[in-house]
């Protein structure tokens, strides 16, 4: 396997994992949030919606760290597509065609 197609597969398949723990993160979080308004409306005690807003600290900042991740991997796969773009053999393969998918998804999640 060409080098250049093995990179782009690695990243191709970094930013699919990333782009799914981010999105379970926010999820997560969204999640948290709705829960702790219902033990809100529930009038339940403070320390068990201190506990649960602790969750919720600690979903929120593993977002931050997830969509860096994702953003140096990101910008690692559009460079390899950009070098490879004339490369009539990386680029007629499936790992290149995916590659072109993913940024295109990922892309959204940043706009």
């Amino acid at each position: 396997m060409n080098k250049y197609i093995q990179h782009i597969k690695i990243k191709t398949e970094a930013c699919k994992d990333l782009s799914k723990v981010k999105k379970f993160y926010e999820l997560k979080a969204t999640k948290q949030e709705n829960k702790i308004k219902e033990l809100r409306n529930k009038n339940t005690d403070q320390y068990t919606i201190n506990k649960q807003e602790e969750i919720l600290q600690e979903t929120r900042s593993m977002i931050p760290d997830c969509t860096n991740r994702l953003q140096n991997y990101y910008e690692g796969l559009v460079e390899l597509v950009e070098n490879e773009r004339d490369n009539e053999v990386v680029n007629q393969t499936t790992q290149y065609k995916e590659a072109l998918e993913i940024i295109k998804e990922v892309k959204l999640l940043f706009d």
